[in-house]
This record gives structure tokens, sequence and C-alpha cells, in this order.
């Protein structure tokens, strides 16, 4: 008798958790956005342009190097800042200079923002400059943009696809 109801007594158990399993996998509901919203997120990983450009070596310097060092050009690491604009109809919503990662400040400089936006027709602009220098912008993109409620759009930068990318 105490066999079946300690078996009785998990099985309860066991429904009751599949139950309550059952019962969170719907509710509560979540949104990751409140209703009429879309989200934009600005999100890239971008190496800027050498700080210094490479050098060709003589061969003399060459032959002076250790043979498992031996190369023909001779390249600073360190990398410009990125400096990219972010902005939803006129309006500036991001504006900043990324210093590049690592040591040497050799790596990519990276960024994630997200923006909250009324879902419809929008003009988006984004700007960047890796180049070092002071005005202007390297690479640009205005699109006339429409967003659905609870849309999320990824824009994101490839040098060698041209510039940023809407997904």
């Amino acid at each position: 008798m105490a066999d079946i109801m300690r078996y009785a007594g998990q099985a309860v158990f066991y429904v009751c958790a599949a139950a309550l399993t059952g019962y969170l996998s719907f509710r509560p509901l979540y949104q990751q956005t409140h209703p009429g919203l879309a989200q934009i997120k600005l999100s890239f990983s971008h190496g800027a342009q050498r700080v210094e450009d490479c050098r060709r070596l003589t061969t003399k310097e060459i032959a002076a190097l250790p043979p498992s060092e031996r190369r023909p050009n001779t390249c600073s690491r360190e990398r410009h800042p990125v400096y990219v604009e972010f902005s939803i109809d006129g309006e500036l919503l991001y504006s900043k200079s990324l210093e590049p990662a690592g040591l040497s400040k050799d790596g990519p400089s990276r960024t994630y923002q997200k923006f909250l936006v009324e879902a419809g027709v929008h003009a988006v602009t984004a700007r960047l400059r890796d180049s070092g220098r002071e005005a202007g912008f390297d690479y640009e993109m205005e699109q006339q943009l429409t967003l659905a409620p609870g849309q999320s759009l990824a824009v994101d930068f490839r040098s060698e696809a041209g510039g940023f990318i809407l997904k």
C-alpha cells in the first residue's frame, strides 16, 4: 500500500510540473517591443584603415631579419578609430568615435545600439569614417524605410560589400 501511495504522489507531482511548464510556455505573453513600435539595431564590427601605410623592405633589410621573420613588407598594426553617425528622420541619434580593440589598437571597432521608433515610413541615414581624415565620411547610406509594428531591422556594415547593409 505504501508503494502505491508513493507512485501516486510521484504521478501527481509530475502532472502538476508538466501542467505548470505548459502554462508558462504560453503565459505571460512576451513582446519584444510595445505595440505600434519597431526597432532598428545598428550593429557592426569593423577594422579601420591602418595609421601608417605598409612599407616595402629592401633586400638588405630582409636579409638582416631572422629567417623565420623574413617578409617583403613591414606594417604598423595600429588602426584609426571609426567615427559613426546614425540619424532617423533628420534627428541625430548616435554619434561616436569608436576606438579599435586590442592592446596594440589593431582590432576592430565595435558597436551595438538599439532604437525604438513608431511603425511607418522613416528616413534613415548612416555615415562612417574609417580613414583618419578629420571631416567628411568614407561611407554614407540614406534610405527611406517602411517599418511594420513589431519589425526588427538590423543595420550592419561591410566595407567589402560597399558599406551599410540592411537586414
